[in-house]
């Protein structure tokens, strides 16, 4: 369905990968994954055509329908919901409109008109054989939460996270062979993913997809393409299948190196002993052949580095952690909730999920007195010491600043291989940590903010959407961390995973205003609550 042949892409001296040929089958699911920085976009767009390579050919069967997920979430603010989703199938929107206008203006005496009408008509049931693409339209809709009444609405009227999930309806609307997908779960709430990897699995589709939600690529992904040191490799299976076999390749890796350095170092020692003498010298010229055919450095383990995070609290948190006594919270006549009362005792870590727009980060904000609650009271516990991971950290981190020099401002006393170890953990060098801050990416940007809750030492955290940029390996080290924190932790998350990793209770906002509390796990929770 779609082949690449020997695919280069340099920026400048950098190699990103070269000689990548690959064929992707009908009906296979590809996992596109690597590290920050690695490609896997670059890759994608290329694929997509976005991007020109700087050597080799992308081809992909000419009778292939190609979807690609548009990025642009205000790219249609002046079209309705239900319009936006028939682009996805522009032939077809196109015909539809014309003959709107046609009928609508038309001069139906005029024999080019009612040609054209026919020819419009042709189209329309080439494309839409079954005359139910308004049918199809409005379930996909409905399924995604928008009732009927709202699919006339302009996209400027719904929310940023809502036109993602219109963009996805258009995407997958006209049912394409050929789909590509960056980092589609970004900005879903869990059951809009789990809606998602329902249609990917149902629908025979060659898809290619970049994503950092181990659950979903696990859940969708037949295949994964694993771009690292400067090539792709294809292992058969979902995301833990590559995962074991890239760990056992990673090891037979590193023992064949370390066999090879000590053979290196073994000629080596022989050679500088036995050059000078005569009775050696042959054996030494043949040793000095065996060495120079030793190509150590082509056996490399993976790329990735893991970040190490660990959170250190500086004191326990007493008999009191948080109290949370009628809270209540309204925009203009939207009622977010009323009468939210909680009480996180020590040792709870809460997952706090629900669906996008239902209060989640107001309630945060509320908790941290960056917003005021219109009723109700907040009361931290005496040996309480927060820290927030807001949702909006990207846009909190900007100026020109080193960041060393950013992370230094929250704690001037500290020693300078703190500050410098707090920024390492994160994979930030010497060299990188004299990087403006306004200038780093998202992903360093959220790497950032986690160094300054390691600098900070908290009892209490409360983390926003902490996932987004970030990569599989950061995500893994974050549940990791925040597993064996000995404090307390409440975290909006959509990464399943993630709230496996930690989670001993799980709190859901509800569209109604209500929540649902649960103490255990996330699987518990499913199983309690499975529709």
């Amino acid at each position: 369905m779609v082949k690449t042949q020997q695919i280069t892409m340099r920026y400048g001296a950098r190699i990103l990968f070269e000689n990548i040929s690959l064929t992707l089958d009908r009906a296979k699911r590809y996992g596109l994954i690597g590290a920050n920085g690695a490609g896997k976009t670059t890759f994608l767009k290329i694929l997509t055509g976005e991007i020109e390579p700087s050597g080799g050919t992308v081809h992909i069967a000419p009778t292939a329908r190609v979807g690609v997920l548009d990025q642009n979430q205000f790219a249609y603010e002046n079209f309705s919901l239900f319009d936006t989703v028939l682009m996805g199938n522009k032939r077809l929107f196109d015909a539809l409109k014309e003959k709107e206008k046609l009928y609508a203006e038309g001069d139906f005496e005029s024999e080019k008109v009612n040609n054209r009408l026919a020819d419009l008509e042709m189209i329309t049931a080439e494309e839409d054989p079954t005359y139910e693409a308004d049918v199809r339209i409005a379930k996909i809709l409905d399924e995604l939460g928008f009732d009927e009444s709202s699919h006339s609405k302009p996209m400027s009227a719904i929310t940023s996270a809502d036109k993602f999930k219109v963009l996805l309806a258009k995407v997958l609307f006209p049912k394409p062979d050929v789909l590509f997908l960056d980092e589609p779960t970004n900005n879903l709430d869990l059951p809009t993913i789990a809606w998602l990897e329902e249609q990917l699995i149902r629908h025979e589709v060659t898809l290619v997809v970049v994503s950092h939600d181990r659950h979903f690529l696990n859940s969708v992904c037949t295949n994964m393409l694993d771009v690292d040191y400067r090539t792709i490799r294809e292992f058969a299976g979902n995301y833990d299948d590559w995962y074991i076999a890239a760990t056992v390749l990673t090891k037979q890796a590193e023992l064949e190196r370390d066999k090879k350095l000590k053979e290196k170092a073994e000629l080596e020692t022989f050679i500088a002993r036995f050059s000078a003498n005569a009775s050696k010298a042959r054996q030494a010229t043949s040793r000095q052949k065996q060495l120079d055919k030793l190509n150590v450095e082509s056996i490399k383990p993976s790329s990735r580095r893991d970040p190490s995070i660990v959170f250190k609290p500086n004191r326990k948190i007493g008999n009191e952690a948080l109290t949370v006594e009628n809270l209540a919270k309204s925009y203009g006549d939207h009622k977010v909730f009323e009468k939210l009362s909680f009480i996180f005792e020590p040792g709870d870590k809460v997952a706090l999920i629900g669906p996008n727009g239902v209060g989640k980060t107001t309630f945060c904000k509320i908790l941290l007195d960056e917003l005021k609650s219109d009723r109700g009271a907040v009361k931290w516990g005496q040996t309480v010491q927060n820290g927030y991971f807001p949702q909006d950290t990207t846009d909190r981190i900007s100026g020109e600043m080193t960041l060393y020099e950013w992370l230094r401002a929250f704690d001037k006393k500290a020693e300078l291989g703190v500050i410098r170890n707090c920024l390492g953990r994160m994979l930030f060098s010497g060299e990188e940590q004299e990087k403006q801050v306004g200038k780093a990416s998202g992903g360093e940007k959220h790497r950032m903010m986690l160094s300054k809750l390691m600098l900070e030492n908290p009892n209490f955290l409360v983390l926003d959407e902490p996932t987004n940029h970030l990569d599989l390996e950061a995500i893994v080290a974050l549940g990791e961390a925040l597993y064996q924190f000995e404090g307390n932790v409440i975290c909006v998350a959509h990464d399943r995973e993630l709230i496996d990793a930690f989670a001993n209770r799980v709190i859901e906002f509800l569209p109604n205003g209500t929540v649902r509390d649960f103490k255990g796990s996330y699987e518990e929770f499913q199983a309690e609550f499975k529709d």
